[in-house]
């Protein structure tokens, strides 16, 4: 703006013409003039006398003292460059703005700080060159050497058929049955330069990878096994898959993890897969009660036959007197629910109702007792 106003007064100067403005036009008498009635010198600057000791720079004179004006001191004039203002005695402050900023430019692009999670890949007019370690590392200033700084114990997470998905990530067991399959991925970079310059975008390299080995596993069990019963097999073998398969691609990346967070049968067939497994859980728990039966049984009969063997033993030792205490035993079990009373002759009665009596008494108490506590 300083240089266009300052162009200004010479441009309307130069618009005005040889002769002047309209007020230095035709006098009162209809003759042209100047101050003197006669013609201007086209040349003098306007509202200057063409004549006389006193004489004032011409127009051109003015439009070049202007122009060496407005770029500073090396063209005369007392400005700086491009308008900044000058330094003492007349110098420009342009050169000491240019050193500023070519001293920054070094500065932020050839000293590098890489974090002690880090590793900075360096490149040199875009080729690999070295790793920077953690620290405070000094390159070539761009574009000649440019560092990317890689965080390498960050733990990155994948989820494959995620449970709040719409679409069901339908997996073929190796019994021809289909489960609905929901896991996770785990897995960090191990070499930085493999990482950034094998793989042109490792997120969909290790899916697309963790699917492969996922499903070439599932094809090897069967739908107990997936269900349940095998998952942490599945899952060490699908990182061992998934690891030899990214270390073929030079993709420096390392696994740290497979987890199976769903593992269910399809929405269209999930009622009737549940009927089944109640009727698998209400069988077997028939065969647990069976064995349960089974082993009571057993080892009543290892007790009885252990107490045969101690009597066997006895019996070795004096046959007649176990004979004799077997047989009262045996006796005594027999005649023991039996409703008579066998007693030796002589001066007692041959016969006394013994049982009938005491069965009577065990008969008339009951009623004794309801008697009293109706009255009660």
């Amino acid at each position: 703006m300083r240089r266009i106003f300052g162009w200004m007064p010479a441009i309307a100067a130069m618009v005005q013409g040889p002769w002047g403005g309209k007020n230095d036009g035709p006098d009162g008498d209809g003759q042209k003039g100047g101050g003197e009635g006669g013609p201007r010198n086209p040349w003098t600057q306007p509202g200057k006398p063409s004549g006389g000791s006193q004489k004032g720079p011409s127009a051109i004179e003015e439009l070049l003292r202007r122009g060496r004006e407005s770029f500073g001191p090396g063209g005369g004039g007392n400005g700086g460059f491009g308008g900044m203002p000058p330094r003492g005695a007349g110098k420009a402050l342009w050169p000491i703005a240019v050193g500023i900023v070519i001293i920054l430019w070094l500065v932020l692009t050839s000293i590098h700080r890489v974090g002690p999670q880090e590793r900075g890949v360096v490149t040199q007019l875009g080729r690999y060159s070295r790793t920077l370690s953690p620290g405070i590392s000094i390159t070539l200033p761009a574009p000649f050497e440019a560092v990317t700084t890689v965080d390498v114990e960050e733990i990155r997470t994948n989820d494959i058929g995620s449970a709040a998905a719409e679409s069901e990530n339908l997996v073929l067991t190796g019994d021809q049955n289909i489960i609905d399959l929901a896991y996770s991925v785990r897995w960090n970079i191990r070499n930085p330069e493999l990482y950034l310059f094998q793989l042109s975008d490792p997120d969909t390299t290790v899916r697309e990878v963790a699917e492969s080995a996922m499903r070439a596993v599932l094809a090897s069990v069967t739908l107990d096994e997936a269900l349940g019963s095998g998952r942490t097999a599945i899952e060490q073998q699908v990182e061992q898959k998934m690891q030899e398969i990214l270390d073929g691609y030079k993709s420096g990346i390392r696994i740290q993890g497979v987890a199976i967070k769903q593992a269910d049968p399809p929405t269209a067939v999930n009622d009737a897969f549940k009927a089944v497994s109640a009727a698998q859980q209400e069988a077997q728990s028939y065969l647990n009660a069976a064995r349960a039966a089974a082993q009571q049984v057993t080892a009543k009969a290892q007790g009885e036959a252990t107490a045969f063997d101690k009597v066997y033993e006895q019996y070795k030792l004096a046959p007649e007197v176990t004979r004799r205490r077997m047989y009262y035993e045996t006796m005594e079990g027999v005649l023991s629910n039996v409703d008579k009373t066998i007693v030796e002759g002589g001066n007692v009665t041959p016969y006394l109702p013994l049982p009938e009596l005491k069965r009577k008494a065990q008969a008339a108490t009951p009623a004794t007792e309801a008697s009293s506590t109706g009255g009660q």
